[in-house]
């Protein structure tokens, strides 16, 4: 018996070097990629759905790659500053985003219809997008600009105010507001405000300064970086809103066709899979907004349809005017959105 188990134990010892080889060469193998997006993190306990949304994405693809595919997570601007964050999927600079395609509007003006008031009004109606001609227009936009489109996500949001709650364009007159894209600025300017821009984790500090008045964001957004703390006044999400904004997990085309076929392959069936998630996330966060400020002390109300009325005739005077106005592509980029 103690041969035995000599003869067993040499053997083993023959065969550690092997193994350890094999598993040094599959570590070798495995690829790792990085994401960036500017939201806070999340853990165990929640967090930002945002981050989460990242976190099932990678353990998704790692999973369905056998471990070929790993990924590092980066929130809060953290391995990037936000704005930079799409010039860098571009250049292959940086592998994946989840970011608000709208930023990148200035350099690419179709991208402005992702965040245009009030031509989506709801999640039903934002989803629809995704096959529809004006989808298939964004798609290829993102394509020759070297960004693919992983994963579809919407979110609609609210409105908080230093002061009394914003519903009608009247309401806004005289106050500063940061409304997070330029078609969205205009809107306002169109019912007096004046505006400022900066990506939603530079909000608080502009409402604590007193450079702000009034912030627009997502549900989220108005969650995670606590501006209840600041506000005295929420216009919730849970009623009608002119406010819906495309956020998707982007990638870097210049990585993406690095890929091999079946890891390409993976990266879109995980980006598409994930998609109901992101939907009952939103939706979660907009029913949740109203409770975490009115704990806080805030008045919160709803857009009634006469409001929101009141605000698409000032944006199609004003936004919708100069989007379309800009060229013959955005013009038809924004008839086609109006078709949905």
């Amino acid at each position: 018996m103690a041969k035995g188990l000599t003869r067993r134990a040499a053997l083993g010892a023959m065969a550690a070097p092997a193994l350890l080889g094999l598993t040094q060469t599959a570590r070798a193998d495995t690829r790792t990629l990085k994401i960036s997006h500017q939201f806070p993190g999340s853990g165990p306990d929640g967090g930002d759905f945002r981050d989460r949304l990242c976190k099932r994405f990678a353990e998704g693809v790692e999973k369905r790659t056998e471990g070929a595919l790993k990924f590092d997570i980066y929130p809060n601007s953290s391995l990037m500053k936000t704005f930079a964050q799409f010039d860098a999927l571009k250049k292959g600079a940086l592998d994946l985003s989840l970011y608000p395609t709208t930023y990148s509007g200035g350099e690419i003006p179709e991208l402005n219809i992702t965040f245009m008031p009030a031509v989506v009004t709801s999640y039903e109606q934002a989803y629809r997008w995704k096959t529809a001609p004006i989808g298939k227009e964004l798609t290829t936009i993102l394509e020759n600009k070297g960004v693919k489109l992983i994963t579809w996500m919407w979110q609609s949001g609210g409105i908080a105010a230093r002061a009394k709650p914003v519903v009608k364009p009247a309401d806004v007159k005289g106050l500063k507001i940061r409304g997070g894209s330029r078609e969205m600025d205009m809107m306002f300017k169109g019912a007096g405000a004046t505006t400022s821009n900066m990506p939603s984790n530079e909000i608080y500090i502009s409402m604590q300064t007193g450079a702000i008045d009034v912030a627009v964001t997502s549900s989220s957004s108005l969650i995670s970086f606590k501006l209840e703390e600041l506000s005295k006044g929420l216009t919730s999400a849970g009623g009608r809103s002119f406010f819906f904004v495309l956020e998707p997990i982007l990638m870097s085309k210049a990585i993406f066709d690095t890929l091999p076929p079946d890891q390409q392959k993976a990266i879109m069936e995980v980006g598409e899979e994930i998609e109901p998630f992101g939907l009952e996330g939103s939706k979660a966060d907009d029913r949740r907004l109203a409770d975490v400020y009115a704990k806080a002390g805030s008045e919160v109300v709803e857009m009634d349809a006469a409001a929101l009325d009141d605000w698409r005739i000032i944006a199609r005077d004003s936004a919708w005017k100069d989007f379309a106005g800009r060229s013959a592509n955005t013009a038809r980029v924004l008839k086609m959105a109006e078709e949905v």
